[in-house]
């Protein structure tokens, strides 16, 4: 079957501390490559943004750090400042895959601590386990 390149979304809010930003990155990116059955020759690229509010650990080396780090060790990482909007929610670590899927694959994206209010459409779907 023929692969074709998809943008995987995903979004969790944590506090700011080493500890809970890499224990929601992990959670999130683990969510987002078991639910979309993603190994490390799928992916070609990740971003995060991160609100201006968390400043103790920077996603991208969360990730690294995690239980799922193995899977991007070859991969580029990237992390930039969410825009400051007036009103948006605070806390936030969004993310962006940037993987090659099975042509009629539907990406399952993850919507997750507090982030479900971003995208209630996308956090209504089950990831799979």
């Amino acid at each position: 079957m023929s692969k074709r390149l998809y943008g995987i979304r995903g979004a969790v809010c944590c506090a700011n501390t080493k500890e809970d930003i890499l224990k929601a990155v992990d959670k999130m990116c683990s969510s987002l490559f078991s639910s979309n059955k993603l190994s490390c020759d799928d992916i070609v690229s990740i971003q995060f943004t991160i609100t201006d509010d968390l400043d103790a650990l920077n996603p991208a080396a969360a990730l690294r750090r995690s239980s799922c780090g193995h899977l991007v060790c070859k991969t580029a990482l990237f992390c930039s400042a969410e825009p400051k909007i007036q009103g948006s929610l605070q806390n936030v670590i969004r993310v962006l895959i940037t993987a090659y899927m099975d042509f009629d694959s539907n990406p399952v994206h993850v919507y997750i601590g507090g982030a479900e209010v971003l995208r209630p459409d996308f956090a209504t779907a089950k990831p799979e386990k």
